[in-house]
């Protein structure tokens, strides 16, 4: 598989663990209890920075460019889909934050918020990441030449080196390992994802 490709696939894979840690967290909480912010600000910081910043920044300032370069419209069609899931992740992200970064023990409504954005953020995500992966991303292999997939995983690089400072990525993979470790989740939820995902393939 091309560099180009691999790269954002590896990426999806922790992208949709530290998801599931996100609802393990979430569906763990007693009835009406209150999450721990300083938690829900790491979770809100990673997908914010390490899925959006750094993984749809690659998407969407490159990958997407060099499809619609190749004839993909960006108004209806796959990329309009990908575009918009995006902006609806987020919106349940955006949520996240908020709740993160106020004072003081969560509200109950925060508390019915947190877990009304987690449990919908994961689904939806997973169901994005099997549209990339089974039907979006084969698509960008079949329309973009090698040497424009190797163009693209050398400005990956330049992306990164720009998108984020030096040791940042580092910490943001441990930081997703560690609300992994932190907030196991049912391995099933992942199998029945890539299952749907291989179907589309």
């Amino acid at each position: 598989m091309a560099k180009a490709i691999e790269v954002l696939m590896n990426e999806h894979r922790l992208i949709e663990r530290v998801a599931a840690s996100l609802e393990a967290y979430a569906g763990g909480l007693p009835s009406g209890a209150a999450p721990e912010r300083a938690r829900v600000a790491e979770f809100a910081g990673f997908f914010q920075r390490y899925a959006d910043a750094f993984h749809h920044g690659k998407e969407e300032d490159l990958l997407f460019q060099a499809m619609v370069d190749r004839g993909f419209p960006l108004q209806g069609g796959p990329l309009a889909v990908m575009l918009h899931e995006h902006e609806v992740g987020r919106a349940h992200v955006r949520a996240l934050a908020t709740i993160g970064e106020a004072a003081g023990a969560a509200t109950p409504d925060e508390a019915e918020a947190f877990v009304r954005h987690s449990t919908s953020f994961g689904p939806m995500l997973r169901a994005h990441i099997q549209k990339e992966d089974g039907i979006l991303y084969p698509m960008a292999l079949r329309v973009l030449p090698p040497s424009e997939l190797d163009r693209l995983a050398d400005a990956y690089a330049a992306f990164e080196a720009n998108a984020l400072r030096a040791g940042t990525v580092d910490e943001l993979l441990s930081l997703g390992e560690r609300l992994v470790s932190t907030h196991p989740f049912d391995p099933a939820v992942l199998e029945m994802a890539m299952g749907g995902c291989m179907a589309h393939g």
